[in-house]
């Protein structure tokens, strides 16, 4: 008969569903005794430790309570990389690593140094992901949250690509000091509406609100962006942003507005129409 802190004692008594309270017990078991989340399985008669036991209990209440597992982790797989995350900035989604993957394909087409701009970069997410698997990509990341930037900075440096972004603080494009023109352009702005209920359902009622909506229609960020991005794209440049699952038509009507060409709907693993991009015509 197992101890009642046995891990096997604690998964079955635990009122979490069993695929958290494994995530939760596995973190434990990697900061307390440095196991891998196999001794789940191989260890299941381990007792914690009284420090082990509290940090499970407290962990196990602050879940109960609707706290993300990412922010109680402190971190998150995105892509291929693993990012420190925080409440000050929002939890990476795999959706948006279709940006990800539409920068990267059109990397392929351009020259070694060229320019990306991130705006809006939060975690850093993005901009890293894009790093890490383009070493000769030029990439700037802006964002107007000091704690996000922070984040985002940490990081970097733990994945040593500090020296391969410049970070810069400000909304959108005006954290822009100059006129430099950008082969890329992409963004996960606020889209949500400001009384979408999801809001206050789920992972989203602890993440920052400014990063999840613009307190209007979920358009407004979206339509700064895609107005003026001609502006900053060199001709023939690509701009891609994410966007809600039912605002794929306002958003391409936003890019032909802006003069943009060949206006691009991307969807997700679910199906869901999720990005869209457009280029700077080549004549202008």
């Amino acid at each position: 008969m197992s101890s009642s802190n046995s891990l096997r004692a604690l998964l079955g008594k635990s009122t979490l569903p069993s695929n958290e309270a494994k995530i939760l017990l596995a973190f434990i078991l990697e900061k307390h005794y440095q196991l891998p989340r196999s001794a789940l399985l191989s260890k299941d008669d381990l007792e914690l430790s009284p420090a082990a036991l509290e940090d499970w209990m407290y962990l196990q209440s602050r879940r109960m309570s609707g706290e993300p597992i990412a922010y109680l982790l402190g971190e998150k797989g995105f892509y291929n990389i693993e990012l420190k995350v925080g409440p000050g900035v929002l939890i990476p989604r795999p959706e948006t690593e279709l940006l990800v993957e539409i920068a990267l394909t059109q990397l392929a087409k351009l020259s070694a140094s060229a320019r990306i701009l991130d705006l809006g970069t939060g975690s850093g997410a993005i901009t890293l992901a894009v790093a890490h698997n383009a070493p000769n990509a030029q990439i700037t990341a802006t964002d107007q949250s000091d704690e996000a930037l922070m984040i985002a900075k940490q990081n970097a440096a733990t994945l040593g690509l500090i020296d391969r972004v410049e970070f810069r603080q400000g909304s959108w494009y005006e954290a822009l000091a100059d006129q430099t023109s950008f082969d890329i352009i992409l963004s996960n702005p606020p889209y949500i509406a400001n009384k979408n209920p999801h809001l206050s359902q789920g992972d989203l009622r602890f993440e920052p609100v400014s990063a999840l909506t613009d307190g209007s229609t979920g358009l407004s960020c979206l339509e700064t962006i895609i107005s003026q991005a001609g502006h900053y794209l060199k001709p023939g440049g690509l701009l891609a942003v994410e966007h809600g699952f039912d605002q794929s038509e306002a958003v391409i009507a936003l890019m032909k507005n802006a003069n943009l060409e060949g206006a691009q709907v991307h969807k997700d693993l679910s199906g869901h129409a999720r990005c869209a991009s457009a280029r700077k015509s080549i004549s202008k």
